[in-house]
């Protein structure tokens, strides 16, 4: 009898609790609730530098720390939180998931505004750091889950637009937020961002959505529907030990994992350095105001936008490969996950484009629209390559998604905080020029990362 009712709720309960089935509008609602907290999570502090020295005394390299901790917190976070929202074993279903998608999202964007009141408040820099680290900890939880629950939504045709937008907005509120440059901005936007959660965000995990299906069924007629996820055998303790050790086996045991979290970890270093260093060459270079300089970001904004438009080139080019899949006698409609990576290959070649272009067009003599056009490629490159990793990961394990988003944002957080940390005193011993070649060396370095590993994945899957 344990297992017909078993067999029965998984038959009747899946037909309506799958998230790929639901209505376009509902699952756009539930991805712009997502995704529109991630400007939220902003670098407008960059922007308080001066003021924040001469307010709380203290030097560039510890205000500065400001930055690094919210998105060392940024990394930190998501071994806490991100695979709470997963079962922990997809062959054994007696295990389960202790936290549905939605109740961790608006627990952690209620923690997030919180941990803006100090920071609004701070009468020290001691404070101001703690609260930017605990921040940026909450905040964490729309960097992964969320991947998780765009993969719950779309299915595997249609994870390409949902996915650049995912990966296009974190970068385009850095940016927007510093042409505008107003630091209580980011308090009074997440206020608003918050009611905008609770009135559309809605739950997405497939195997929550079981069991609340499974409870109706009871409620409504008195028989035992039972979801999988409500015979877990394990204990909480247990299930919270293994979810962080998932992670770190993803990010060390999987070459293709690690290599490619390297490589946008490295790119995403280099964009936070940025958005540190361009204070430093406009105002000496080209003698700008600090409005000015906010405006010097719009080159970034411009090659964020242009990368997500060419949304519709990617897609087009996945279905091609799928057809040429199906075409040499595979299993229609199946795709591979390297099919994802073309955008992360075109990225290695804008990177480094982008870098040398702007470091030696930044002289006095040279217009300033010069390195600003340079700066689109390099934020082209950086949305490019983020856009096909993170949407390999999510093809490659649809499961352990938020798992492996996870890796991605430890590592890349542990990059993003270090950089702008040595990116002052680069930039002062090298100098303009050579400071940012030095990193575009560094991005030649890594050009061969995307095509390697789609190489690598295709000889595997042949294995």
């Amino acid at each position: 009898m344990v297992y017909g009712y078993y067999h029965i709720t998984l038959l009747l309960v899946h037909v309506s609790a799958n998230p790929p089935d639901e209505k376009h509008y509902h699952k756009v609602s539930v991805s712009l609730s997502l995704t529109k907290h991630r400007i939220c999570t902003s670098a407008l502090y960059t922007m308080t530098y001066g003021q924040i020295t001469v307010e709380f005394n203290c030097s560039r390299l510890t205000a500065t720390l400001g930055l690094s901790l919210f998105i060392l917190g940024l990394g930190v976070g998501p071994l806490f939180l991100a695979p709470l929202s997963e079962q922990s074993n997809n062959a054994n279903q007696s295990s389960c998931s202790y936290m549905a998608r939605c109740p961790l999202y608006l627990v952690a964007m209620a923690l997030f505004v919180l941990w803006l009141i100090p920071c609004a408040t701070a009468q020290n820099i001691q404070t101001m750091l703690v609260a930017r680290f605990f921040g940026g900890f909450s905040s964490s939880a729309f960097m992964t889950v969320a991947g998780g629950s765009i993969s719950d939504l779309f299915s595997h045709d249609e994870l390409q637009r949902p996915m650049m937008v995912y990966t296009a907005t974190p970068f385009l509120g850095p940016i927007i937020g510093l042409v505008v440059g107003a630091f209580i901005n980011q308090y009074t936007s997440c206020c608003v961002l918050l009611i905008f959660m609770v009135l559309f965000m809605s739950e997405t995990y497939h195997p929550v959505l079981l069991r609340h299906k499974a409870q109706r069924l009871r409620k409504e007629t008195g028989r035992a529907y039972y979801a999988w996820i409500e015979k877990s055998d394990k204990s909480i303790v247990t299930e919270v030990m293994w979810s962080f050790s998932r992670p770190l086996q993803l990010l060390l045991l999987e070459p293709m994992v690690t290599c490619l979290c390297v490589y946008t970890s490295i790119a995403l270093g280099m964009l936070y350095l940025f958005l540190d260093a361009f204070y430093t060459i406009f105002t000496n270079n080209y003698g700008f105001e600090l409005y000015q300089v906010g405006l010097s970001f719009l080159g970034l904004l411009f090659g964020t936008v242009t990368s997500a438009a060419t949304h519709p080139f990617w897609n087009g080019n996945y279905r091609r490969l799928v057809r040429k899949r199906e075409a040499s006698g595979g299993e229609p409609g199946a795709s591979e996950p390297e099919y994802r990576l073309p955008p992360a290959i075109a990225s290695s070649i804008l990177l480094p484009l982008g870098m040398f272009w702007f470091g030696w067009t930044t002289h006095g003599s040279i217009h300033w629209i010069v390195p600003i056009i340079g700066s689109s490629f390099f934020s082209a490159g950086v949305v490019l390559a983020f856009n096909g990793v993170l949407t390999f990961l999510v093809h490659a394990y649809p499961v352990y998604s938020a798992s492996a988003m996870c890796a991605n944002m430890i590592l890349r957080s542990i990059f993003a905080a270090a950089f702008p940390i040595f990116g002052v005193q680069l930039y002062e011993k090298l100098g303009d020029q050579w400071a940012t070649s030095l990193l575009g060396f560094v991005t030649v370095a890594m050009m061969p990362f995307p095509k390697i590993h789609s190489m690598e994945s295709v000889f595997l899957l042949n294995e």
